[in-house]
């Protein structure tokens, strides 16, 4: 079943609705898992997108590529894959997950939950690492092996396709000179949402604070990630960030900046209440917040 043959960056939200639905309605003939081929360089984006947008799952939603060729004596298509088709049809959760290589050998297989994975080198075969969280499971010898226990089991629920995405949101990475006619020009285009990717514990320059409370004074809602690869947001411990929070920018805890971005475009897909799509970006709906962030960090599961 091939819905779209193109390179990973041409794809955008309206693919992600496609997507949502095609996988929705192989579930509803009676599909017990199903496996998406996906280019890598955005396949964070669209797990993300459908672990929010898929409602319900009663069976496991896999995406898998490969980051070397199947002409290329190293590729990883083959063993990818063959992980993918397995946590299909014998894993125990029924969650959005991304399947790829574990290591530089061609052993194992992680799956890494669809919102907290992220694409970290451009070429390695182990690429696709869990960020502020351990993957959920690993395809070993034909075997799944889970590494978290808290997941959501197969079978249960009624599946609902929430397939609508707002575009009109943007992602924005602070860095020295950053030029805060950026953000004006967001409002001034009708954009309706901002993911800012602060420094540190979530911080911006004190220049940015007027276009900033221009743009949520205008009904723009503003959130922060942090551009740190691990660790949380925390806007209570420097001036800045309690500046930041009395002008009304919103902390998103360990949620990862691309994630943050596709999570708002979905929630203003759902709700056109500021208040109601403030709630539900700070809702854990499909693991994207860790409850605790420690300090270690874990290439592997």
């Amino acid at each position: 079943d091939i819905l779209f043959s193109l390179y990973s960056e041409n794809i955008t939200p309206r693919h992600w609705s496609q997507m949502a639905r095609r996988v929705a309605e192989h579930i509803r003939r009676g599909a017990e898992g199903v496996v998406v081929a996906h280019g890598t360089d955005t396949m964070g984006y669209t797990a993300a997108a459908l672990s929010f947008s898929l409602r319900g799952l009663p069976c496991p939603v896999i995406l898998v590529g490969s980051q070397r060729s199947s002409d290329r004596p190293s590729s990883d298509a083959a063993l990818n894959l063959i992980g993918a088709v397995t946590a299909a049809v014998k894993a125990p959760f029924a969650e959005v997950v991304v399947a790829m290589h574990e290591d530089t050998s061609d052993r194992t297989v992680l799956l890494h939950r669809g919102t907290k994975v992220r694409k970290c080198h451009t070429s390695g075969r182990w690429a696709f690492r869990s960020v502020n969280s351990k993957p959920l499971a690993r395809v070993v010898e034909g075997r799944v092996e889970m590494i978290l226990d808290d997941y959501r089991p197969r079978g249960e629920g009624e599946l609902r396709v929430l397939d609508r995405f707002e575009e009109r949101v943007s992602l924005l990475k602070f860095h020295p000179g950053f030029n805060p006619s950026l953000i004006d020009w967001l409002v001034d285009e009708g954009y309706r949402g901002i993911v800012l990717e602060g420094t540190g514990l979530g911080h911006v320059g004190r220049y940015c604070y007027d276009a900033l409370r221009r743009a949520i004074r205008e009904g723009v809602l503003v959130f922060m990630t942090s551009q740190c690869i691990w660790g949380r947001v925390n806007m209570n411990v420097y001036d800045t960030g309690r500046d930041l929070l009395a002008i009304g920018v919103v902390p998103l805890e360990d949620m990862l900046p691309e994630t943050a971005l596709v999570k708002l475009m979905w929630v203003l897909g759902q709700t056109d209440d500021p208040e109601e799509a403030v709630r539900l970006m700070r809702e854990n709906i499909a693991h994207e917040i860790s409850p605790r962030t420690g300090y270690g960090v874990s290439f592997v599961g």
